[in-house]
């Protein structure tokens, strides 16, 4: 059974929401505390770009289970104006909002599973994943 929890990205407010679920739901599926802390820095860092860069959005969280393992499915989703560049946005460093520019590549070196989908006044979707070890 998939079951999937959804947090609207409206207001900044709702990025310490959307982290709150993420790590509730981690904790429950058994991630110890680093892994906890990765996931919620990933959850932070994709609901700040939905804020700052598309207006409005959400953050979908599923929980991943098979015989053999379990983890969480995190879905940033918006329907911003796109990313012009995906190679370049993956580049470490590199940042449009004066910030670290960890950014997305954080994202995918924090988490097990990464893609990112994204077309130019249609929005963006970027699907990651963790699994417990």
């Amino acid at each position: 059974m998939k079951s999937q929890s959804c947090v609207k990205i409206l207001k900044e407010w709702d990025i310490v929401a959307a982290r709150q679920m993420g790590r509730e739901i981690a904790k429950n599926l058994g991630f110890g505390t680093v892994d906890q802390a990765r996931i919620t820095t990933a959850i932070s860092e994709l609901a700040r770009n939905i804020y700052l860069y598309a207006g409005e959005g959400e953050i979908c969280f599923e929980v991943l289970e098979s015989l053999d393992h379990k983890g969480i499915s995190i879905v940033a989703k918006d329907n911003g104006p796109g990313i012009r560049d995906l190679s370049q946005v993956m580049e470490d460093g590199f940042s449009t909002s004066g910030g670290l520019g960890a950014g997305l590549p954080g994202v995918k070196r924090l988490m097990d599973e990464f893609d990112i989908e994204s077309e130019l006044g249609t929005g963006t979707k970027i699907t990651t994943s963790k699994w417990v070890r």
